[in-house]
């Protein structure tokens, strides 16, 4: 049987992800690299499949592509621009943006959060990366960042419950929000 899983941003070799960009509890490149290496292999086995949502490494993929489980699917990110380097020759498929289905969930495979795809209002999916945790996501989507996922790439079946678990919080978050308490605010909320 075959899992899916889902990841992005894992930024191998990026030293910038350790000490100015994201501020990742790393002491080191190195360290980074290789937690993220361990705990990708912990869950994830060798006949898997893996769609990374982009910026896989920098500068060169083909120190970590040997290295990991699974069968990978790129999605490019903007980090994902190798002059020198055929990415077809590391991963067993490479493109832009992808539509899957997984026991017929739809899924939108893209680097960038959008705010609406294909099949958003009949239950599609909206996976992406991009953002390291730093919005929250539209109904229906899900940062697969390893930001947001403490470092690790998320299942299929995690993302079941996240989803199931979205549809019960989000709506009220955004459709109910807190009642204005500002008695001088001229917002017209009195609840």
């Amino acid at each position: 049987m075959t899992n899916f899983w889902f990841t992005a941003d894992t930024h191998f070799g990026h030293a910038n992800l350790v000490y100015k960009i994201k501020d990742r509890p790393f002491s080191s490149i190195e360290e980074m690299d290789e937690t993220l290496i361990s705990n990708w292999n912990s869950v994830v086995k060798p006949g898997d499949l893996v769609y990374h949502l982009g910026d896989f490494s920098w500068p060169d993929c083909s120190l970590y592509v040997d290295r990991l489980n699974g069968n990978i699917q790129l999605i490019k990110g903007n980090h994902d621009r190798q002059k020198d380097k055929d990415y077809d020759m590391f991963f067993n498929w490479v493109g832009d943006y992808k539509k899957i289905r997984i026991d017929g969930q739809k899924l939108i495979l893209f680097h960038y959060p959008i705010r609406s795809w294909n099949a958003k209002h009949w239950g599609s999916w909206h996976l992406f990366g991009h953002t390291h945790n730093s919005i929250l996501p539209e109904l229906g989507s899900c940062d697969v960042g390893v930001d947001c996922w403490d470092f690790f790439p998320v299942s299929y079946e995690q993302l079941m419950v996240y989803f199931d678990k979205q549809k019960e919080i989000l709506p009220n978050v955004i459709l109910n929000p807190t009642p204005c308490n500002d008695f001088d605010c001229r917002c017209g909320d009195t609840r």
